[in-house]
């Protein structure tokens, strides 16, 4: 890897903060920020909140891919998050070219699918492949077609029928993650409590960032108040609002760049992705000086999805791309590259190793079992969200 600091947009700060830079939490130090702003869409599962659809306006869901190229790839993904060696070595091997663009939240990337920008290859979180799959949005793969589906499935029996998706049968996983505390030990010291209650450190205060992602923070904050991770209840809610409202004093802003942010000093302490703590073991001059602490009263966890939209021009493209990436060899590059496991079997080893120093770091389909998702809600539930994270983003 070689680091090259690009210009970034500006994150959103606490009242009197300075503004720092902003990137995705896969976007890393290395590339260029994302192009698409997120938006609140205030989606459910039901009706999906996506352009009106039946099960074949955007293309006919079930209709078998033939796995061959069709075409270059047009890939839409979080910015920097595939070793630039893996696609080089896909595209010589397959004469094709991958053509990238970038988003910066889920809500970003499905305001892109709404505005009708076609794409091959995309990457929801759970709840999101959830939405896409429920509104018709995504083609049906079947994995007998990919010579590598058995080293995800056969060795991760979670992702054979997991909760966002009966069968797998619209996506394959990709990646793990969970949510937790990142910290600078030179700075503030390492007697942590293990607790969210750490990031009303008065030793950090005026130096905490929250990640600037409405799931994230409301769902810290209900768990260190013993609520439900995605509580839509009114009365949750206002409870919810004034705790973070009594954080506001301890932040310097929300942003989801915690990697340049505790690499670079404008944090002390913050909320952070395990990849992305991971990832800095890479970059940091002297890794002993960061830490990186799982809350006792629970961490958010997640997975990312390689997913094919039902308009995709170049399906069949897709469905190599992803077989490709599932080959242990390429599996083993990007972890190294990015910082998040990848649920293939035979790669966990290298895992391991790059999150030695950093073992909370560690998420396995264990953690996954732990049912503290992020899930959707209905249409008055989410709006319910939508309005108490405008709330704590106002102060």
């Amino acid at each position: 890897m070689s680091p090259e600091a690009p210009p970034s947009p500006t994150a959103s700060p606490a009242p009197h903060a300075a503004a720092p830079s902003l990137l995705s939490r896969r976007s890393l130090l290395r590339t260029g920020a994302a192009a698409t702003a997120g938006i609140g869409l205030g989606l459910t599962t039901a009706g999906c909140g996506f352009l009106p659809a039946g099960p074949t306006a955007y293309g006919d869901t079930e209709e078998p891919i033939d796995v061959k190229v069709d075409g270059d790839l047009i890939y839409f993904n979080w910015a920097d998050f595939v070793d630039p060696a893996v696609f080089a070595g896909f595209e010589k091997e397959y004469g094709v070219k991958v053509i990238q663009s970038n988003f910066d939240s889920m809500e970003g990337m499905v305001a892109k699918l709404n505005a009708g920008n076609r794409y091959d290859i995309i990457f929801p979180s759970a709840k999101w492949a959830q939405r896409l799959a429920a509104g018709h949005r995504l083609r049906r793969i079947d994995h007998s077609k990919l010579r590598n589906a058995e080293s995800v499935f056969g060795h991760y029996p979670y992702f054979a029928d997991p909760w966002y998706d009966a069968g797998s049968q619209h996506t394959v996983p990709r990646i793990m993650y969970k949510t937790g505390i990142g910290w600078r030990k030179d700075k503030i010291g390492d007697g942590l409590s293990g607790s969210w209650d750490d990031l009303w450190s008065t030793r950090a205060k005026g130096k905490v960032f929250v990640l600037d992602d409405r799931d994230e923070v409301l769902g810290f904050a209900a768990l260190k108040l013993g609520l439900d991770l995605t509580t839509t209840d009114e009365s949750d809610l206002g409870r919810i609002t004034e705790t973070l409202r009594s954080l506001r004093p301890h932040l310097r802003g929300f942003s989801s760049d915690s990697y340049n942010n505790l690499l670079n000093g404008n944090a002390v302490m913050t909320q952070a992705w395990s990849g992305d703590m991971a990832a800095m073991l890479g970059q940091a001059e002297d890794p002993s000086v960061l830490g990186f602490e799982i809350a006792k009263e629970g961490a958010p966890v997640n997975s990312d999805c390689y997913a094919i939209p039902s308009d995709a021009r170049h399906p069949g493209t897709a469905m190599l791309f992803i077989d490709y990436m599932l080959r242990p060899e390429n599996v083993k590059k990007n972890i190294e590259y990015i910082g998040y496991p990848m649920p293939v079997g035979g790669t966990e080893d290298t895992y391991a190793a790059l999150v030695e120093p950093f073992p909370e770091c560690l998420v396995s389909a264990k953690d996954l079992k732990d049912d503290l998702f992020f899930r959707n809600g209905s249409a008055k539930g989410e709006q319910a969200r939508d309005t108490a994270w405008t709330h704590v983003k106002a102060g």
